[in-house]
């Protein structure tokens, strides 16, 4: 049996999300042959639909093992509670793509059908970087509390979804509105070195989340009835089953449609891509199943030629991949395509990533070479928080185990950090070791392929704009 969450009815603003509900247990599944769709037209849908919907089948796949499957060793616990992880990322932690392995976490799945959810944070000393990234279903991220957004100062912040149409009560500093009634926030609490860790224990229970009622010491809504979620995909699954759009169909309902989206929700319909409905492709006939399977792969084809000839070139960056829907305008394939290579990437403003796929002369890079990256005097990354330079090994895009346990090189470890003759920093970027006058600065490689991304928390105009950009990755003989 798959666990169930509890809903609760708000008001007659979401009587069409509970009537959606009550579709995905009711509504059978509508082959597209049925509607008169032709093998193209299915394989141009599914193309299209696959793009769109990567990002929202990835997430919930991510946010079930976090809040949903208790058997899941990456399970957090339940739904509108803060889970804290007072330690960082290791290559054990397997969920999420190019986690970063600099800040503790905090997590917090939010359900907003039964009511908004105010989040308080504390007091935060100056010079000690934390965020609260806010996730929608779309994986947009709509609003920011923290260091950079709203200072270090204590507040509580209001969170709710569409269906919510109430004031912004006393005590609360902003509302916080989303367009899906399930979010994800994700908190981020700078670590300066090892011996500070207890010092983020204290100020992560300093964090709190609780329900508008028990914040406004009033009675909870009543309850509703429960809803049974979807079992997601496997990471590999995903890319091949024509099942992602059972998985999608089920995601859709906790995203009602914008106006801008109208036109293209109705074309997936066409294909029986729609919320609440069952996607069965035992119903479809083989050759509009083949169609579906082959709009798929051609999704990830257009991903590919996006990475190497956009990404990998360095025409576009993470600065274009993440943020707002307004930012995004529509861009469906830069938005699968931040999803797939590094999922909750923050908005620019926030953090910027500049990634190492290829080296200087636009080779994959490999553990079987060595590598050198060298920034010059007064050229380190310009940011307001710090930087951090992370290794990933491929095609998991996950930490790579090391003998040093040695995941990155940040700005806090500058002082014990080898420095060039004329005051600028190589890293030694190597399978093997460098040698003991060269380990301080060593950053271990996989054996075979990985890649590496920079972080910029709270960038500097110069790295904003241009003026300052990250060093290539130089291949040693």
């Amino acid at each position: 049996m798959q666990p169930v969450l509890s809903l609760t009815r708000r008001n007659a603003l979401i009587g069409s999300a509970v009537l959606a509900f009550a579709a995905s247990r009711t509504l059978p599944p509508t082959p597209a042959h049925a509607q008169g769709v032709s093998a193209e037209e299915a394989r141009a849908i599914a193309r299209e639909a696959y793009i769109y919907g990567f990002p929202l089948v990835d997430s919930y796949r991510i946010q079930h093992s976090y809040f949903v499957n208790r058997d899941d060793p990456e399970y957090k616990g339940g739904w509108n509670e803060i889970h804290n992880t007072a330690r960082v990322y290791t290559p054990d932690d397997k969920a999420i793509q190019t986690p970063n392995s600099d800040t503790p976490y905090s997590f917090v799945g939010a359900d907003l059908r039964m009511e908004p959810l105010v989040l308080t944070v504390p007091d935060i000393e100056e010079g000690r970087y934390y965020s609260l990234q806010f996730i929608d279903m779309y994986t947009f991220n709509f609003a920011y509390v923290g260091s950079r957004a709203t200072g270090n100062g204590a507040g509580s912040f209001l969170l709710a979804g569409p269906g919510w149409d109430g004031e912004k009560p006393e005590g609360v500093k902003e509302v916080i509105r989303s367009e899906t009634d399930l979010v994800f926030v994700l908190y981020r609490t700078q670590l300066f070195g090892p011996d500070d860790i207890e010092d983020v224990k204290a100020i992560q229970a300093g964090y709190k989340v609780e329900t508008l009622s028990a914040f406004l010491g009033q009675r909870p809504p009543a309850a509703a009835p429960t809803v049974e979620f979807r079992t997601p995909l496997t990471p590999d699954t995903q890319k091949t089953s024509p099942e992602f759009f059972d998985v999608l169909n089920f995601v859709l309902q906790f995203c009602p449609a914008v106006p801008a989206e109208t036109e293209l929700r109705a074309r997936f319909a066409r294909l029986g891509i729609e919320a609440g409905r069952r996607f069965d492709p035992d119903a479809l006939l083989p050759e509009t199943r083949a169609a579906i399977e082959a709009g798929m792969a051609d999704a990830w084809a257009a991903f590919k030629q996006f990475k190497e000839t956009e990404l990998d070139t360095g025409k576009k960056s993470s600065a274009d991949g993440f943020g707002t829907r307004a930012f995004l305008s529509g861009n469906y394939l830069v938005r699968m395509s931040s999803a797939v290579l590094g999922i909750y990437g923050n908005s620019k403003d926030e953090a910027l990533y500049p990634a190492y796929f290829v080296d200087a002369d636009n080779k994959p890079i490999n553990g079987s070479s060595r590598y050198m990256l060298r920034f010059a005097p007064g050229a380190l990354p310009p940011v307001n928080a710090f930087w951090s330079l992370t290794m990933y090994e491929l095609p998991a895009s996950l930490l790579s185990t090391n003998n040093l346990d040695r995941y990155l090189i940040n700005s806090p470890m500058l002082p014990n950090l080898a420095k060039d003759a004329d005051g600028g920093l190589t890293v030694s970027v190597q399978h093997e070791g460098p040698g003991a006058n060269r380990e301080a600065n060593w950053l271990p490689a996989p054996a075979g392929p990985f890649f590496m991304v920079m972080r910029l928390y709270w960038p500097k105009e110069e790295a904003l704009d241009g003026t300052w950009k990250a060093p290539p990755l130089a291949r040693l003989n």
